[in-house]
Parts: structure tokens; C-alpha cells; sequence
């Protein structure tokens, strides 16, 4: 959660700076020309890495041996990074056509200073591959803080590129932070690498047993991953037909959103999936259905006050996260607006993380790309609808993902619900049920301090400590209030939170090491 932390924090300042040195149109074409290397990364990278590549080189490791498994590293590392330089060298040729297609909105200058991008972008993600798999060996080794790191140095990067560059080169200067934020990735795991004792082979090998293996895992996730990028990417072309700055009000809205969905349902959910994987493999059918209906009502306990103050507090987050002298209040509205209604659906992207879990626990990986095929269908329904036939404003996008986002968390409940036998319905609903009742409570608290201290009279909130504190008192109101309503509705993630901050607190910081030290014999 710490590091995640970081990296989302790291992430707001490198969107700050971005609206603090150019304009939302400006910042559009920059974010835009991510969407399509960042495509092409997904489909090859993450899918090969994050199902396929760890297990199989642990497999490795464990049953055969370590030189056996840097073998099948370097098989799959120069077999991806051949055939990510090969589909990159034809994106980069083909960029400006390419870009028409995600950006149909753009003016022709636009488009081309876009394409121009992207192109750039792309020479950083070659070097990210190279990193990728860095940071999934040492994950392999049980070694997570330097592939953490290297993912919070990739931002420092392009923090850099905007400070150091765009005063000479505009907005190219965080495109080529891109590039340096790639380099940062790859050599501050140098080190680690090096004292894995890993060597790298430059062969090819298309036909390896251990490339057919990822091959065959890939195919599923890879389907789930398209269709998720599929789903990015038209909102990003019916977004830029809304206008140019709306690709930087939804992307900057889905940013600070995504926020609280990191700290609170990805990590919960990361956290579970070994324990639900153990109990199904010892067949224990009940303790697998009470450690998912637990972890879901602690991702609740903690998503729901988030959403409410994301709602009622949406306009003091956007300007205290965006507010520069280039974002004005139409942008601060626009893109608070568009928080607003995906925060509806906040709740729901957190807990479905954690039941895609326990459907992947039960090795049942069809189910979800199935409801995720359905959830990006009725969204793009959804949003063609609403930008299109109705023309409704940016805000409409983050409508629809809400709506979807909610049918895809009730279809994984239900289908959940079948596979493993039932589950209690007043165990599964009574706890959600107090919780909202409370969050709903607090959104109302949240917003009577806002309303009344936002006069000038009272706090300018044009000054930044004035807003830092409206938000701040406001935050601790609505906080105590759903804290008291939860102990009195007698809701038992209080206690379990309450319990861990404890256990936090009188725990002793010491860094342990397997290093011996032999202590100097007395002379």
C-alpha cells in the first residue's frame, strides 16, 4: 500500500506540472499520444508477465535449475522485445494515421504534433520491456523493493522532462522524460540483477518449451487486457470529439479516482488471493467463501467514505491536486464533474478486483473476461449514447463507466454465488447496508462544513493553505461522522481496522538481516 501510495502521489505531481506548464489542449495531446503505446505495452507485456512469465521461471527455479531458468528468461525477453520493436517501428511509421483514429477530435496540427509523440514515447517504451522483465525476475526472487522503485522512477522521469526540458523543447519535454524515466527503471535494477547472478543470451528461440508455455497461458489474459485497452481507447476518441481539453479532464478525473481503487481494492485483493488459492486447494469450501465476504466488506469500509468525499469534495480535490495558473475554473469544474460520477462506480471497481480474484483462486479465468465483455459493451453503449445521440458533456463518460462498472460487480457476485454454493445473504448484505447507510450520512456531513466555511469572509479559498484547510476540517468531520455511525450500527471492520492500527502502533521498526556478525572477543 506504501509503495502504491508513492507511485499514485508521484503520478499527481507529473499531472500537476503538466497543467501547470501547458495548457489542457496542450496536456491533451501529450496524454493522448500515450494511448497508443501504452496499448501495445498491455497486450504484449502485461499479459505476458503479469499470468505467464513469473510462474513458469519459478517452475524453473524450483525444478529444474537457475541456469535452465535465465535461459527461458532471455527466450522470452528477446522473443517480446523483437516483436514489441517490430509492431512499434510500424506504429511509429504509420503514427499519423493511427493517431486520426484515437483522436478523430484533433485539429490536423493536433494530430501531427500527436503523432510526433508518440513516436518519441515509444523509443521509452522499448527500453520499459527491458525493465519489465527486470522487475518480474526480481519479483520471482521474492525481491520487491527495487521493482517498486523502478516503477515510482519511471514517473520521476518524466517529472524531470517537464522541469528540465520543456522550457527548451515545450511539450516534447515530457515525452523525452518518458525516455529517462524508462533508463531510470532499467538501472536502478542494474544492481539487483547483477547480484541474481542473471546473464542475459542474445538468441532467439521461437519453438522453446518454456515460450509454447507462455504462448498457451497468454491467450486468455491477453483477450482481457485487449478488451480492456479497447475500452480506454474509445474513451479517449469520444472525449476528443467533445474537444481537445476533454482528453485532460477525463484522464486527470480517472487519475484521481483511481487513487483510492489502488490503496484500498488492489491491494486488499493482492493480498487475499494466496489465502482463497489455499483454501480451495484444501477444499475448504466455507473458509474460502468467509475470507472473500471479509476482505470485500473491509474494501467497502474503506471505498465508501472515499467515494462520498470524492462527490461532495470534488471541486477542493481537483483544484488542490490540478489547480495551476493554466487550469482555470471551467477545467476545475469539467473534470470535478467527471470524478463525481465515476466515483459512483469506486466501490464497485474495488470489490470486483477482489472477486476476479476469486474466481482465478477457483482457476476459473472465462467467467471474468466474459462479464468483463459484457461490462465494456454496455459501456461503450452507454457512451455513444450519451456523447453522441445525446451530446452530453465529458462528465457523461464517467457516467456510463459508473453504470458499468456496477453490472460488472453484480454479475461477478452472482456467478461467485453459484460457483462455490451460495453464500449468506445477510452476511453479504447486512454489513453493506450499514455501511452505506453511513457513508450517505457522511457525504451530508461532508458537505455542510464545505458550504459553510466556503465565503470569503470566512476562508478565501483563492489562497491554497485556506482550501488545504476547508478540505482538511470538512474531511475530519465527515470522517468521525461515518466512524461513529459504523461503531454504532456495530459494523466489524471497525474493530478489525481499529485492532491493525494497534498492532501497527506497538510494533518495533527493526530491519532485519540474515547477515551474522561475529561481536570482537574482549582483550
Amino acid at each position: 500500500m506504501v509503495t502504491v501510495a508513492a507511485s499514485k502521489f508521484l503520478g499527481l505531481i507529473r499531472d500537476r506540472l503538466l497543467v501547470h506548464t501547458f495548457t489542457p489542449d496542450q496536456t491533451a495531446i501529450f496524454l493522448a499520444a500515450f494511448r497508443l503505446p501504452d496499448l501495445i505495452f498491455q497486450l504484449m507485456i502485461v499479459g505476458a508477465v503479469s499470468v505467464a512469465f513469473i510462474p513458469i521461471f519459478t517452475d524453473y527455479l524450483h525444478h529444474k535449475n537457475e541456469e535452465q531458468a535465465f535461459d527461458f528468461a532471455s527466450d522470452v525477453l528477446n522473443t517480446v522485445l523483437l516483436f514489441f520493436t517490430i509492431f512499434s517501428l510500424l506504429a511509429i511509421i504509420f503514427a499519423f494515421p493511427l493517431t486520426g483514429l484515437i483522436v478523430p477530435g484533433f485539429s490536423a496540427s493536433q494530430r501531427d504534433l500527436t503523432a510526433g509523440l508518440t513516436r518519441v514515447i515509444f523509443l521509452g517504451q522499448v527500453l520499459l520491456v527491458i525493465g519489465a522483465f527486470f522487475a518480474s525476475i526480481g519479483q520471482a526472487y521474492q525481491r520487491f523493493i527495487v521493482p517498486a522503485l523502478a516503477a515510482m522512477f519511471y514517473n520521476v522521469g518524466i517529472i524531470l522532462g517537464i522541469l528540465l526540458l520543456s522550457p527548451s523543447v515545450g511539450i516534447y519535454g515530457p515525452a523525452f522524460g518518458v525516455i529517462i524515466g524508462a533508463l531510470l527503471h532499467v538501472a536502478i535494477q542494474l544492481p539487483l540483477i547483477s547480484a541474481l547472478n542473471f546473464r542475459h543470451k542474445f538468441r532467439l528461440n521461437f519453438f522453446s518449451e518454456g515460450i509454447k508455455e507462455v504462448w498457451g497461458m497468454m491467450s486468455i489474459r491477453t483477450i482481457g487486457v485487449a478488451v480492456e485497452q479497447i475500452n480506454e481507447t474509445v474513451g479517449v476518441v469520444l472525449a476528443s470529439l467533445i474537444s481537445a481539453s476533454s482528453v485532460t479532464y477525463l484522464t486527470f478525473a480517472q487519475h484521481l479516482q483511481t487513487v483510492p481503487i489502488g490503496l484500498f481494492g488492489a491491494t486488499l485483493a493482492q493480498a487475499a488471493l494466496p489465502v482463497l488459492a489455499t483454501e480451495r486447494a484444501k477444499g475448504e469450501t466455507e473458509s474460502f467463501k468467509a475470507t472473500l465476504l471479509t476482505t470485500m466488506h473491509q474494501i467497502m469500509f474503506l471505498s465508501l467514505p472515499a467515494t462520498a468525499m470524492l462527490i461532495v469534495l470534488r471541486r477542493p480535490a481537483v483544484r488542490l491536486v490540478f489547480g495551476a495558473s493554466q487550469f482555470d475554473w471551467t477545467s476545475t469544474e469539467l473534470t470535478g464533474k467527471t470524478v463525481a460520477f465515476l466515483a459512483i462506480g469506486l466501490a464497485a471497481q474495488s470489490v470486483a478486483m477482489l472477486l476476479v480474484r476469486g474466481f482465478y483462486a477457483l482457476k476459473d479465468t472465462r467467467t471474468p473476461l466474459i462479464v468483463s465483455l459484457i461490462s465494456v459493451s454496455l459501456n461503450i453503449i452507454l457512451s455513444l449514447l450519451f456523447v453522441r445521440w445525446l451530446q452530453l458533456g465529458v462528465w457523461s463518460l464517467g457516467l456510463s463507466y459508473a453504470i458499468a462498472s456496477n453490472l460488472s460487480l453484480l454479475l461477478l457476485l452472482a456467478f461467485l454465488n453459484q460457483k462455490v454454493g451460495g453464500f449468506s445473504w445477510r452476511e453479504l448484505f447486512a454489513p453493506e447496508a450499514k455501511m452505506g447507510f453511513a457513508a450517505a450520512v457522511s457525504a451530508l456531513a461532508l458537505y455542510l462544513p464545505a458550504k459553510a466555511l466556503d465565503q470569503p469572509s470566512i476562508l478565501n479559498t483563492q489562497r491554497v493553505i485556506n482550501l488545504i484547510a476547508l478540505t482538511g476540517i470538512a474531511s475530519l468531520f465527515g470522517l468521525s461522522v461515518y466512524l461513529l455511525l459504523v461503531w454504532a450500527l456495530r459494523v466489524r471492520e471497525l474493530e478489525t481496522f481499529g485492532g491493525l492500527l494497534k498492532k501497527l502502533y506497538r510494533m518495533p521498526f527493526n530491519v532485519k538481516s540474515q547477515e551474522m556478525v561475529q561481536e570482537p572477543e574482549s582483550i
